[in-house]
């Protein structure tokens, strides 16, 4: 696994909140996508990203937290689908990148549980989040790309 430390950016983004089972992270995130194809707000132009506050691993599906999320400046009306603003705090972060399916990211576990402890580095109090390098219907799940970003101090 290949780790650097860079300077995330100050992202705004328009996003869903998801709280429950990881298996009805789908729905959630099809509000969005319904939201982004309302909007004009097409993956090619805005990033996508994943903010996760809890691991499926060891949370309860009931306890179960992440938002998703569209890079977005312009104001975000109250809308039938849900989407809010939020942003994602610029800082530090440890980035890797992971290839292949979403479903279980090894990328991140391995960031988190071996390289983490490992590097002498402290977690700043933002969650890991990810940014969906490519999204879509035609993505097949052998070829998703995925940047891994771990908040560091």
């Amino acid at each position: 696994m290949n780790v650097r430390i860079v300077d995330f950016p100050e992202t705004k983004i328009a996003a869903i909140e998801h709280c429950g089972s990881p298996d009805a992270e789908h729905q959630t995130a099809r509000r969005l996508i319904e939201w982004r194809i309302a909007n004009r707000v097409p993956p090619e132009r805005h990033r996508t990203f994943g903010i996760h506050y809890t691991d499926p691993r060891t949370t309860p599906p009931e306890r179960h937290r992440v938002d998703f999320g569209v890079e977005f400046e312009s104001e975000i009306p109250p809308n039938p689908h849900g989407v809010i603003a939020k942003v994602i705090p610029a800082g530090r972060c440890a980035l890797a990148r992971h290839l292949g399916s979403r479903e279980f990211n090894t990328t991140a576990v391995e960031l988190f549980e071996v390289w983490l402890p490992q590097s002498g580095e402290q977690l700043r109090d933002f969650p890991m989040f990810f940014h969906y390098v490519n999204v879509g219907p035609s993505v097949k799940e052998h070829e998703m790309v995925t940047d891994v970003y771990l908040p560091l101090r």
